[in-house]
């Protein structure tokens, strides 16, 4: 626990407090908050962003794909990949990557999956994908001989330049075979009103948020050279719902995608 600094909040432990989690501190509950009382649906949104995680996860496996590098894991809640797709398959195997050190001490709780299955953890950041690929915890879990689903779900929008973060997308899609899947989501803006605009802006700007939004343009440059998976680019709260009654886009504000490698 010596490596965590607890005065600084940390992507994975707000997301945690917003899903109703309890591995926070008060750093991460005063960003929490903050972002709270600017977008005061700012709950829903992380919910339905777990959700669409659930949701593409299960398409994935039963379209066939029995492996899945999740990057930006986030700290263990109920349906985490691994258990998501070993309920589809029990023989899939899932590789889980996060940077923050909290994380690695939950970690036992994200590689406990289904006897024939396997999963494994990695301690790295999405700013490095080669460690990410280098890792020989990633060789000891995936064939990437074999199509693999690449999770990026709620993380590119902590890359704040475009390039670097297109050229991480394509370095990690480049070592994955054809009939590979991108899922991703990212915050956007596109939905929200000019005020919401202003204050994201001023947060941005002032450092009290980490999150850049993009709108669909800018996400769809993502998937450039992808099979969009239909519905294609819309809310996560849209993307193949499983009910009529969910929150509108403008509540969620998170574009949500599932792109085929070819």
């Amino acid at each position: 626990m010596d490596r965590i600094d607890t005065s600084v909040a940390h992507p994975a432990r707000r997301y945690n407090y917003w899903l109703g989690g309890k591995d926070h501190f008060a750093a991460d509950r005063e960003s929490g908050d903050l972002h709270a009382k600017a977008f005061p649906t700012v709950r829903i949104a992380a919910r339905e962003n777990r959700d669409f995680l659930r949701r593409s996860v299960r398409f994935l496996a039963e379209s066939g794909i029995r492996q899945f590098l999740d990057i930006g894991t986030g700290l263990p809640v109920p349906d985490n990949t691994h258990e998501i797709a070993q309920r589809i398959d029990p023989t899939s195997r899932v590789l889980y990557v996060d940077n923050d050190p909290i994380v690695m001490t939950h970690s036992r709780a994200l590689t406990i999956g289904s006897p024939t299955g396997r999963t494994g953890y990695v301690e790295a950041d999405l700013r490095s994908p080669e460690v990410i690929l280098e890792a020989p915890e990633l060789r000891a879990v995936l064939n990437l001989q074999e199509p693999v689903g690449l999770l990026l779900v709620a993380v590119l929008h902590f890359l704040h330049d475009d390039t670097q973060a297109q050229g991480i997308v394509r370095t990690l899609l480049a070592a994955l075979p054809p009939g590979s899947y991108l899922v991703a989501s990212n915050l956007t803006l596109d939905y929200a009103s000019p005020e919401q605009v202003a204050k994201h802006k001023e947060l941005l700007a002032s450092g009290r948020t980490d999150a850049r939004a993009r709108n669909s343009a800018e996400f769809g440059s993502f998937f450039t050279d992808l099979e969009l998976v239909s519905p294609g680019i819309v809310a996560v709260s849209d993307w193949r719902p499983e009910s009529d009654e969910r929150p509108t886009a403008a509540d969620v504000s998170i574009y949500g995608a599932v792109g085929r490698t070819t």
